[in-house]
C-alpha cells in the first residue's frame, strides 16, 4: 500500500458516497487507475464495506455508557460463550477484548438511564462468565468515528 492508496482510503472515510470521478479528482488521479486501485483495496480487504454513519441521538439513543467486564475463567469456552452472547445484544455498539484487567470494554447506547439500568440488570449482568461489571457514563463524545491516519 502506497501513499496514493492511503489518500484514497482517507477520502472515502471522510465521504463514502464519493463517485469514482470525485474520488479521482480529490486524489489527483485519472478515473481508470483510481477505479483499479479502489477495486484492489476492496479485494484485499483494506475496505471492509460501505455504510451510513447514524447519529445515535437522532434515533432516540441519547444515553451512552462505557462498561468494563471482567470474566471468571470457568473453562476454555468462557470467552467464546461470552462473546457469542454479547453479540446478541444490539445495544452494545462496540466491544473490545483487552489485555489485563478488565477483560472487555463495551460501548453501550440506550434511550435513557432507566433503559440502561434494565439492559445492565437483565442482559449484561447475566452474560455467561461474568464476574464483575463496572460502568461509567459518557458525558460527551469529543472524537468520534475519526478516519484512520494516513
Amino acid at each position: 500500500m502506497d501513499a496514493l492508496d492511503r489518500k484514497i482510503l482517507t477520502e472515502l472515510q471522510l465521504d463514502g458516497r464519493l463517485t469514482i470521478t470525485e474520488l479521482a479528482a480529490r486524489v489527483q488521479l485519472s478515473v481508470s487507475p483510481c477505479h483499479r486501485r479502489l477495486r484492489d483495496l476492496e479485494r484485499e480487504g483494506a475496505i471492509r464495506g460501505y455504510r451510513a454513519v447514524v447519529d445515535p441521538a437522532a434515533v432516540g439513543l441519547n444515553f451512552e455508557a462505557i462498561v468494563f467486564a471482567t470474566l471468571r475463567w470457568e473453562d476454555p469456552n468462557t470467552v467464546t460463550t461470552f462473546e457469542e452472547a454479547l453479540g446478541a445484544i444490539p445495544h452494545v455498539l462496540q466491544a473490545q477484548r483487552l489485555f489485563g484487567e478488565p477483560d472487555y470494554l463495551l460501548r453501550v447506547a440506550t434511550v435513557d438511564l432507566a433503559a440502561f439500568q434494565e439492559l445492565y440488570d437483565q442482559k449484561l449482568a447475566r452474560l455467561p462468565g461474568i464476574q464483575r461489571l463496572t460502568s461509567t457514563l459518557v458525558m460527551k463524545n469529543v472524537i468520534d468515528d475519526r478516519p484512520l491516519p494516513e
